[in-house]
């Protein structure tokens, strides 16, 4: 018998579902027919993989094939806390040959991952795919990047005309920064696939396009405020999903509220 608090999610991406879990409950030998994904938050546990026997405590990424027979048992009395994302292998394919440019590559390579920058792309993920405020953009780009860390992708070779297609999707987001596009549009407009879109923005500009975008909005936002345009109206008009997702980002950025500018600008 189950025991514990299990939460099961829908996720802003189809194809893909969350749990969240807290327990001490000792899983039989099973598989899935999804990847898993995820992160232990609290305590430890032991578990049969594909590739033997693992253990497991907080801070560490979990990883499971489609397929692969595992089972799970908490380390010592306490239970243990962790959320996964179970990710359908359609979905994987996709963003692998994306990621891989068709070269193939469709397995998570380790059962259990100590590597700190791929637990905390686990966490942004996670945040990302069920926070109702992300973009599409966002969640794609969360996505794959934690799906290009635990598929061990290498690094793309920087090109030339790397930088003026990045400056081409840079450009469409100066142009209209409000309106909605999602990043498989932006990789078409750029010509450049979208994976590699997130890695050569990033590098050439310092930000992804969803946080180079959540930026562009933020600063319509201030200019929208600074002529005295009411708080609610300037959230749409500006692109964020409601007048607290605006809220957040220009906080976030300028270290101020809204609130706090329009009444400076009065």
């Amino acid at each position: 018998m189950a025991t514990g608090h299990f939460q099961i999610l829908r996720t802003g991406i189809d194809g893909i579902e969350a749990v969240i879990a807290e327990s001490s409950h000792v899983f039989a030998r099973h598989s899935h027919d999804a990847y898993g994904v995820g992160m232990i938050e609290r305590g430890a546990q032991k578990s049969a993989s594909g590739r033997g026997m693992v253990e497991a405590e907080a801070g560490n990424t979990i990883t499971v094939n489609p397929g692969e027979v595992h089972d799970g048992a908490p380390l010592g009395d306490a239970p243990r806390a962790w959320r996964m994302l179970y990710i359908q292998p359609a979905v994987v394919a996709a963003a692998a040959d994306d990621i891989f440019e068709g070269r193939p590559r469709e397995e998570f390579y380790a059962p259990v991952l100590e590597d700190g920058r791929i637990a905390g792309l686990a966490a942004a993920a996670l945040t990302a795919l069920l926070d109702r405020h992300t973009t599409s953009i966002g969640r794609d780009e969360h996505l794959l990047m934690l799906l290009a860390a635990v598929l061990r992708e290498r690094a793309p070779n920087s090109s030339s005309a790397a930088a003026s297609r990045v400056n081409r999707a840079r450009d469409r987001l100066d142009s209209d920064p409000a309106s909605v596009i999602t990043l498989e549009e932006l990789a078409a407009e750029s010509g450049l696939g979208r994976f590699r879109l997130v890695r050569d923005f990033a590098r050439i500009t310092g930000l992804t396009p969803h946080a180079y975008l959540l930026q562009r909005r933020t600063e319509l936002a201030r200019r929208m405020i600074s002529r005295g345009t009411a708080l609610a109206e300037v959230a749409i008009a500006a692109g964020f999903a409601d007048q607290s997702h605006m809220t957040r980002n220009f906080t976030r950025r300028y270290g101020y509220t809204p609130g706090a500018y329009l009444a400076a600008s009065a």
